[in-house]
């Protein structure tokens, strides 16, 4: 049997179904908590760039889906670190192979709008972070004609000003990265992670962090020459405009063999580093420019532990144990000693995707963790997302985690839904 529609009818169907999908697309976008960027490393496409995907997080479910336009070409080759500026506008993507540094605006739907690319100062970037108007990137190797993967040398620091917006017949982009900071000792455009005493020394950086405070920065790093490496922590203060200065007269802070990543709490007073090849945390205090390690430390985690994010807002840590293929809990008491979470006395762990290598927690309500798993099997990698308990502490799956991503994702990024400008 089939039915006709005059005209009128027609309107009406018509008008009942655009007001279904704008009802439709207004819950979708109210139901969502955050956007989520995934950088993953695998070549894709005419340049063989990375892609990153956008994720955006259900705040009832968890339930992670990409948004329609995802994944978005990172500009480069082999994407291995991101992070978003402190106004949640901008996205900044390193690119490995290409030494570049990739500037997105953030759509207040998720979507990524390349505006700027930029050189590192160095060889082969690895890590990045925002605080106020200045960008820190820590590459591999200094610019130096002699640096190559057969000839290495050490690492280096590097400082970028973010710009604001201007008009006229150039106009700048807001967040737009400026001319490099130049280190006032050497004359450079980086900081250069030597190890007083043995400057031949090859120090290879592995992660970076800035204090929530803004006022200083650490650099993790191990010390290639040795065997067994030995790790480091190289503290520095930053200046009003950005420009570093050494903690502790350029002597670097003793941080096991083999530090992979690092993270501090939102008073900075507790920074924590992980070490891949011991297993462990090491905690510290700091004050007067000084790493002092905590009673208690180094604290046990998993087997190669990759990555460290620390609650804002409440007194939990969580590591990823790349081998174990899950994320590790921890309470954090009133002297900043980790502890299994709750006082268990055997370690809380939650399954995560395999191989986890990037961890982070949602920004907005802090009830979100989520995992970047590499699984290298070079097809697809996947994400893994968490419900957060605050007032325990606990994780529990979210609805159908973990979610596909493109292969081999490195780093894991999160921005508040509805905080973008665009």
């Amino acid at each position: 049997m089939s039915m006709k529609f005059n005209k009128s009818s027609q309107l009406l169907l018509v008008s009942a179904a655009s007001l279904l999908a704008a009802v439709l697309i207004t819950a979708c976008g109210t139901a969502t908590v955050d956007f989520v960027y995934v950088t993953s490393a695998k070549a894709a496409g005419t340049n063989n760039y990375g892609e990153i995907d956008v994720f955006e997080i259900n705040r009832t479910s968890g339930y992670m889906r990409q948004i329609p336009t995802s994944p978005f070409p990172s500009g480069g080759r082999n994407p291995v670190a991101e992070a978003v500026s402190s106004d949640y506008t901008n996205l900044y993507v390193v690119n490995l192979d290409d030494n570049t540094i990739v500037q997105f605006m953030i759509g207040n739907d998720g979507k990524l709008y390349p505006q700027n690319t930029v050189n590192t100062p160095g060889i082969y970037p690895l890590a990045v972070a925002v605080s106020g108007m200045n960008l820190f990137v820590v590459d591999t190797y200094q610019p130096l004609p002699s640096c190559s993967n057969q000839d290495p040398c050490s690492g280096s620091v590097g400082v970028f000003p973010l710009l604001p917006a201007t008009t006229g017949s150039n106009p700048t982009i807001a967040g737009a990265p400026g001319t490099p900071l130049t280190n006032p000792s050497n004359d450079t455009d980086y900081w250069p992670l030597i190890l007083p005493g043995n400057p031949s020394h090859i120090i290879v950086p592995t992660a970076i962090n800035v204090l929530q405070s803004g006022a200083d920065l650490f650099v993790t790093a191990y010390d290639y020459s040795v065997t067994p490496n030995a790790g480091y922590v190289f503290g520095f203060s930053i200046g009003s405009s950005g420009a570093l200065t050494p903690l502790n007269g350029g002597v670097p802070f003793a941080a096991g063999v083999h530090p992979s990543a690092i993270a501090s709490d939102s008073s900075s007073t507790y920074v924590y580093v992980t070490d891949s090849v011991s297993g462990n945390i090491r905690g510290y205090s700091f004050a007067s420019g000084l790493l002092t390690p905590l009673s208690g430390s180094p604290f046990p985690a998993g087997n190669q532990p990759s990555s460290i994010v620390v609650d804002p807002a409440y007194p939990y840590a969580y590591v990823a144990n790349a081998t174990d293929g899950n994320v590790e809990a921890y309470s954090i008491s009133g002297s900043g000693a980790l502890t299994f979470l709750g006082g268990s006395t055997t370690p809380v762990t939650y399954a995560a995707g395999i191989d986890p290598v990037a961890i982070g927690i949602d920004p907005s309500t802090n009830h979100f963790v989520f995992t970047a798993n590499f699984t290298p099997d070079g097809v697809n990698g996947t994400v893994s997302n968490f419900e957060l308990i605050a007032t325990a502490g606990t994780l529990t799956n979210a609805q159908q985690s973990p979610f596909t991503s493109n292969a081999n994702p490195t780093a894991v990024a999160a921005v508040p839904h509805g905080s973008t400008q665009k």
